[in-house]
């Protein structure tokens, strides 16, 4: 299943726990525990600050209104 989330965070797109958690047959809950895992194990890592490249982001909304509620990941 692991590898699975992998897959799914190399093909991009904006995806939520609970979107990928129907994808691969499990909770957000497990999701987002397998995130850490992977992120841990250095397989993926989060995006701390997106600086000025949130001009063209279609997330930068989201983030002003509620900072610190939307992670965003990328594989190695």
């Amino acid at each position: 299943m692991l590898k699975q989330l992998i897959n799914e965070i190399r093909a991009g797109g904006t995806l939520e726990t609970s979107i990928l958690a129907a994808r691969l047959g499990t909770t957000p809950q497990l999701v987002e525990a397998m995130l850490e895992h992977l992120q841990r194990s250095g397989l993926i890592e989060a995006y701390v600050n997106c600086g000025d490249g949130c001009l063209g982001c279609g997330l930068q909304d989201a983030c002003r209104k509620t900072p610190g509620t939307i992670r965003l990941w990328q594989s190695k």
